[in-house]
């Protein structure tokens, strides 16, 4: 199936979960939000399994001054 990533197009396999989606893109399970079609999914949801054409923005928590 095919979601949209913060405006870029990717393929997972069927039913592939927040969790998944993001290891696959090697990023870590502390620091980020994740909203799918505009709504906020907590960390304890990510085991939730994503649809085609889901809309999916990662954001990452960034330190600094």
């Amino acid at each position: 199936m095919t979601v949209t990533v913060n405006g870029e197009d990717m393929t997972l396999r069927p039913d592939a979960s927040v969790a998944e989606l993001l290891r696959s893109m090697g990023l870590p399970d502390r620091g980020i939000a994740v909203a799918v079609d505009g709504v906020v999914v907590p960390r304890g949801s990510w085991s939730t399994a994503l649809h085609a054409g889901a809309g999916v923005e990662i954001v990452t928590a960034v330190q600094g001054g």
